[in-house]
């Protein structure tokens, strides 16, 4: 048993004794867990300490069940120093608890306080505040109504597996008629084409929904944008990571959810508007509302999902007869779901406009990055590099199953095609995707010699080349490196074997369990390209030049 260091004791003997008798206890605070969580995540303990004397709370906290004893002896420690107000720091005379173990425990570390350590089996101040917070806690709201939780979740669920944010941005709206439940139409929008935000925004109007865009376009101070959010009026359904021990340690490390497994995932639903604000939960009406435009949205993406490739926003309508749940079989309700395509003309052209007033303010900064024939700003800085090798079995099973694929004619010989691969989040893997597309695809892969003059250190820079001749750097490698010089080697002998060829691959879950080792399921992009020479490229010997900003 550890007792207080001396100098904690020299400390705590220096308060005044006041002849006042303390109750401590610990207790689960299961009334106050929330139902929609998984595994029972929430049901933690609180430690109480209070002045029987004077009726007031000395401390107070919350703390997981597996927290040792040491736990209240920190909670009184703060009773004594820090007190709540209006509390003043002081020693108790005597303490009275109503756990054998704990009254043993506290004797021992308290023994140089000159502090009584009593046992008594009913607290009655501490029972009456824990009655107090069981009748708060039964009457709390629950997130979704018991009898609609289940259904709600397995719906959101199904969403998340239907990612209709894959293909849909957030101004491609769509409109969902109900006429039902006080709810006449409600308009839609798609959140977590970024990888930032995943979920989906049901609007009860489309006035709300313009009105919260240009707010956003228009506003930039924090207060202003959240009155903007507040303003809104809608339903929510937000997608976040289950909590878990590790979350503080991954706490400033991007994550984005789509690299996780379902089981980390948790839905969250709720409503916002003008005059009550943002409500973490739903009443009986609104969830029947919700599911059915769950329902609906599940069945019209799984109908119309491939018209939607290629950034393409046609002009669809469906009807469906959706079941109205807990109700008879014959219950339904007719839903007309429908594209807004006008709609998001006139969204993205309010964004684009926005945007053209910022290119104007840079155009000379524009200008000058014309000048600098290689360009870093295509493979993300935090990217995971690899210059290596796939089998041909392997390739063969990729070409077929991936997303993006940029086909060569390549003649299979030797153990496999030489592959860089770039392994970053998705929402990065997409833009950097995008951007070679856009380019006209990936002309070739070349390893040009480099130097840093003031260091006075040569790198071997990897470079993409797009076919419209753009050139980006994706990697810098000390030539001393001879893990590098070993790698290199290998690519130049198996680029030779298949006439000049190589592959770059772009992969997700740069933040998940694949970090460093993508899987087949990882991987978005596989682009056949020539394997260049330094010499065809004509570049020399690059040089890493600083450069300096003047106010």
């Amino acid at each position: 048993m550890s007792a207080l260091n001396p100098t904690t004791c020299r400390r705590l003997k220096k308060l005044p004794q006041i002849p006042s008798v303390w109750e401590g206890d610990r207790r689960p605070l299961m009334a106050f867990a929330d139902d929609s969580q998984p595994d029972g995540q929430g049901n933690g303990e609180c430690i109480l300490w209070v002045d029987g004397s004077e009726g007031i709370v000395r401390a107070m906290d919350v703390v997981s069940p597996d927290m040792g004893p040491e736990a209240v002896v920190r909670a009184l420690l703060r009773a004594m120093e820090n007190p709540q107000t209006p509390a003043r720091p002081a020693r108790p005379s005597k303490i009275v608890v109503r756990d054998r173990e704990l009254q043993f425990f506290l004797r021992g570390v308290l023994q140089e306080l000159d502090i009584t350590i009593d046992y008594f089996s009913d607290l009655p101040l501490i029972d009456e505040l824990f009655r107090g917070f069981e009748e708060v806690a039964l009457q709390r709201k629950p997130t979704l109504p018991p009898e609609y939780a289940d259904l709600l979740l397995e719906k959101a669920y199904e969403i998340w597996e239907d990612a209709p944010w894959e293909l849909l941005a957030d101004h491609n709206i769509l409109s969902i008629e109900i006429n039902r439940w006080d709810v006449e139409t409600l308009y839609t929008s798609v959140m977590g084409m970024l990888g930032m935000e995943y979920g989906i925004l049901l609007y009860r109007s489309l006035d709300s929904l313009k009105r919260f865009r240009a707010s956003v376009l228009e506003e930039e101070s924090f207060e202003m944008m959240e009155q903007a959010f507040l303003g809104q009026d809608c339903f929510f359904v937000t997608f976040g990571r289950v909590e878990d021990d590790s979350d503080d340690e991954d706490e400033d490390e991007e994550i984005d959810l789509a690299d996780l497994s379902v089981s980390e995932i948790v839905p969250g639903f709720g409503t916002v508007h003008p005059f009550e604000g943002m409500r973490p939960f739903l009443y009986e009406e609104e969830a029947i509302a919700v599911y059915v435009a769950l329902e609906a949205i599940h069945r019209f993406f799984g109908a119309s999902f491939r018209q939607f490739a290629d950034e393409n926003f046609p002009a669809i309508t469906k009807r469906y007869r959706i079941p109205i749940p807990l109700e008879s079989k014959k219950s339904t309700v007719a839903v007309k779901v429908a594209t807004l395509p006008d709609l998001a003309s006139e969204l993205l052209d309010m964004a684009d406009f926005d945007e053209d007033d910022d290119e104007d303010d840079d155009f000379e900064d524009d200008d000058a990055d014309l000048s600098v024939p290689l360009r870093d700003d295509l493979v993300p800085k935090d990217a995971f590099l690899s210059l290596g090798m796939m089998p041909w079995e392997n390739l063969e099973m990729l070409r077929t199953s991936i997303d993006c694929y940029q086909s060569r004619d390549i003649k299979a010989n030797g153990e496999g095609m030489p592959v860089v691969l770039i392994q970053t989040t998705r929402p990065k893997a997409k833009a950097l995707i995008e951007q070679i597309q856009t380019d006209g695809g990936l002309k070739g892969i070349c390893f040009n010699p480099g130097e840093d003059p003031f260091e006075g250190e040569n790198y071997d820079l990897g470079i993409l080349q797009t076919e419209n001749s753009s050139l980006y750097l994706f990697g810098e490698f000390p030539e001393a490196d001879p893990t590098h010089v070993a790698a290199r080697k290998k690519w130049d002998q198996r680029c030779k074997k298949i006439n000049g060829h190589c592959g770059l691959i772009i992969a997700k879950g740069l933040t998940g369990a694949s970090r460093g080792n993508p899987q087949p399921r990882d991987m978005m992009a596989l682009f056949e390209a020539r394997s260049l020479s330094a010499k065809e490229l004509g570049l020399g010997m690059l040089q890493l030049i600083p450069q300096f900003e003047f106010e």
